[in-house]
C-alpha cells in the first residue's frame, strides 16, 4: 500500500499518509535519517530514489504550505494541463486565517476561496478551471493566449464572467475584465483599432484599411508590395465553417498577395515582432 501511494503521488508522501499506511513516526524518522526519504516541507517527504520532477515540486509545495493551501495562477494552469511549461515559482493561495508556511520557491497569497472555485486533481487542491484561466491570463508568463485557448475547448465566456464576478477583488481583476469584454465582443474590431495604433506608432505607412480586391475585402493592404494582412480577433471565435472560409480566402489571395494573419493576442503580447515581420516585407 505504501509503494502504491508513493507511486501515484510523484514520489511524495505526507506524514499523515505514511501513518495511515502503517508506518510509525519512528519509522518515518529512520527513513529520513538514513537518506531514504528527504523532508521537502513540514511533514512532507520525498522518496529519494527517483527524479524530483516538476510535479513532485508542486505537490510538495502545496501540501507543505498549510491546511487549505491551493495551487493557483500559472501553477494551477500547469497542473490542469492548460499550459505545458512548469512554473519557476509555485503560486499558492492559503486561507486568510490559519497557519501557512512560506516555503522557498513558493509565492503565497492569502485569500479565501469559495467551494466552487476549488477542485482536487491527483490529490492536490487547485483553483477550478475558470478561476485558473482568469488568473493565468493576467500573468506575464501566461497571457491572453491562455484564455483564448481555453475558450471553446475547456470553458465558456459566461463561465469566466460568473467566476470573475464572484472574485471581483482579486489581484489582476481589472486586466481580466478588459480581456472578458474583448472576448464577449469577439475582439475583431478592437484588434483592428489596435493594429492601426501599432502601425502609426511604428511609423509604418503605405497601407490601406478595408482594401477591396476582387470578391474580397482585405483588412489591411500594402498594394505597392502585394502584402495583405488579415486580423482574426480571438481564435476561439473561429468555428469550422469560418475556418474553412478563411482558408479558401487566403488561398485565393495568395495567388497575388503575401498574406500575414494576426490575432488580438499577437498584437497585445508580441507587437514588436508583428511590426518587424511587416517591415521585412515593405520597402524602407
Amino acid at each position: 500500500m505504501l509503494n502504491e501511494v508513493i507511486g501515484s503521488q510523484d514520489g511524495v508522501i505526507t506524514g499523515a499518509q505514511a501513518l495511515a499506511c502503517g508506518l510509525s513516526r519512528q519509522s518515518v524518522d529512520r527513513r529520513v535519517r538514513s537518506g531514504v526519504w528527504l523532508r521537502v516541507a513540514p511533514n512532507v517527504y520525498f522518496v529519494n530514489d527517483r527524479e524530483f520532477t516538476d510535479r513532485a515540486r508542486i505537490r510538495s509545495a502545496v501540501w507543505g504550505s498549510g491546511a487549505g493551501a491551493t495551487a493557483s495562477g500559472m501553477t494551477a494552469a500547469f497542473w490542469l494541463d492548460l499550459v505545458t511549461t512548469p512554473p519557476r515559482i509555485v503560486d499558492v493561495t492559503t486561507p486568510r486565517r490559519g497557519r501557512s508556511h512560506a516555503l522557498a520557491g513558493t509565492r503565497v497569497r492569502r485569500r479565501d476561496l469559495t467551494y466552487s472555485d476549488v477542485v482536487v486533481r491527483k490529490g492536490v487542491r487547485v483553483t477550478a478551471l475558470a478561476l485558473t484561466v482568469l488568473e493565468a491570463s493576467v500573468d506575464p508568463t501566461g497571457g491572453i493566449a491562455v484564455m483564448d485557448r481555453a475558450l471553446g475547448r475547456h470553458t465558456t465566456v459566461s463561465a469566466l464572467r460568473a467566476t470573475h464576478s464572484r472574485n471581483a477583488g482579486r489581484r489582476g481583476a481589472a486586466a481580466a475584465e478588459r480581456m472578458l469584454r474583448a472576448a464577449e465582443g469577439g475582439a475583431r474590431s478592437e484588434a483592428e483599432r489596435l493594429f492601426i495604433r501599432l502601425l502609426r506608432a511604428g511609423g509604418i505607412t503605405g497601407w490601406i484599411a478595408n482594401y477591396r480586391f476582387g470578391a474580397y475585402v482585405i483588412d489591411f493592404a500594402f498594394p505597392a508590395v502585394g502584402l495583405a494582412i488579415e486580423i482574426d480577433g480571438w481564435a476561439f471565435h473561429s468555428d469550422v465553417t469560418a475556418f474553412r472560409r478563411d482558408r479558401r480566402r487566403q488561398n485565393d489571395l495568395s495567388r497575388d498577395w503575401t498574406v500575414l494573419r494576426y490575432t488580438w493576442a499577437d498584437l497585445v503580447e508580441r507587437p514588436t515582432a508583428v511590426l518587424d515581420e511587416i517591415r521585412c516585407r515593405i520597402p524602407r
